[in-house]
């Protein structure tokens, strides 16, 4: 089968989208390679994380010249898909070209999460005409959709009306090394270098309002100065970041916060994860929840939303807050400093979860059902 996949975020984003189809296009071609593989993207860039992908005669690359790169990718790209034979056509971040349907190539189009949808203040109103039009295009014109969870499947057929047979659910796999032994002279080095306390609580992910870093800063400055750890936060942010900084000088924690904005390592990340007393993610919103599942992978208690599909990413054993509530952030962190609960259980059930669920190549049948 020829399989060509939209990888522009492959090429271009560290970290979410990126991240996502690094794993997924990788994973497939590691098990499945008797596939054609076609990568198409607007510009091939070469980092530790895209390497792999450049110069291996596993994939076949496509960018384009045009000065409208933009257009090439949601337009101009359908006459190279039928030039290449494709069989089929992946869009792994919620758009596929215009026009794709009136060629033979089947689709597929993977969609995350409609924050835009759900959270529509934090987005420009610009922007949300754009994801609109994108989105309900891409629902409304794939011959199937991937929905990375049940919350956001809920969300597609409540925005767009799609019928329930048309979408599967496929969660995430997290990157390789999340699968492997913890490297412990790795994790002793890492922690020196970036200069992180034997003890700490980590956040890890993009510092934006949705993330609700600054409830559990607050929640942090609740805890009884006897027990308080640290907080590690791994991350890049603009405005919020500094609205979130301000924050731990005004209670009086800007030295028990650490900031870490320039990690690309996922070796040293998986580090961070794993030598964390907690891992807290007071996220308002996820599609998914990625770094729940590499916090379980990695060994580490997980205190997170109760809300979307956060309740999916962490299982049974993890523990779950209002993420409005900065006194329920601090009793459940509490908890686990105080060891009010079974910790090594939190762990090994939680890592055994992870492993079940999210550690399966399925999408392959979604190709072949769509007789190709």
């Amino acid at each position: 089968m020829r399989i060509g996949f939209d990888a522009k975020r492959l090429f271009n984003n560290k970290t979410g989208l990126g991240n996502y189809s690094r794993t997924f296009v990788w994973n497939l071609a590691k098990h499945y390679p008797e596939n054609e593989y076609f990568l198409y993207s607007p510009k091939l860039t070469k980092s530790e994380l895209t390497e792999k992908f450049i110069d291996n005669p596993a994939f076949v690359l496509r960018s384009s010249d045009a000065f409208l790169k933009s257009y090439w990718r949601s337009y101009g790209i359908v006459e190279q898909l039928q030039k290449d034979g494709l069989d089929v056509f992946h869009g792994l971040s919620h758009e596929i070209p215009i026009g794709i349907k009136k060629t033979k190539i089947k689709s597929v189009v993977t969609i995350h999460d409609m924050i835009f949808k759900i959270l529509p203040e934090t987005f420009p109103l610009i922007d949300r005409k754009v994801y609109d039009f994108k989105f309900r295009y891409s629902c409304n014109n794939a011959d199937k959709i991937i929905a990375i969870s049940e919350s956001t499947k809920k969300d597609i057929q409540k925005y767009y009306q799609i019928a329930d047979s048309k979408i599967e659910v496929v969660y995430q796999s997290c990157h390789p090394i999340y699968y492997e032994p913890q490297d412990t002279v790795l994790a002793k080095i890492t922690l020196k270098k970036h200069k992180l306390p034997k003890q700490y609580i980590l956040s890890v992910g993009s510092i934006e309002a949705r993330k609700n870093l600054d409830t559990l800063i607050n929640a942090i400055s609740l805890i009884d100065p006897e027990i308080r750890l640290p907080l590690v936060v791994v991350g890049k942010g603009k405005k919020y970041k500094e609205k979130c900084i301000k924050l731990t000088k005004e209670l009086g924690l800007k030295k028990e916060v650490f900031w870490i904005d320039n990690l690309d390592s996922v070796a040293e990340l998986r580090c961070i994860y794993n030598k964390a007393t907690a891992f807290v993610y007071p996220s308002f919103y996820e599609g998914f929840g990625l770094p729940v599942v590499e916090a379980l992978l990695s060994e580490t208690p997980v205190i997170t939303s109760k809300s979307s599909s956060l309740t999916e990413a962490g299982g049974p054993h993890s523990i779950y807050i209002d993420p409005k509530n900065p006194e329920e952030i601090k009793n459940a962190i509490e908890s686990i400093l105080l060891n009010k609960f079974d910790i090594a259980k939190m762990v090994s059930v939680g890592k055994e979860y992870a492993l079940e669920k999210f550690n399966c190549i399925q999408t392959p049948y979604l190709y072949e059902c769509l007789n190709v």
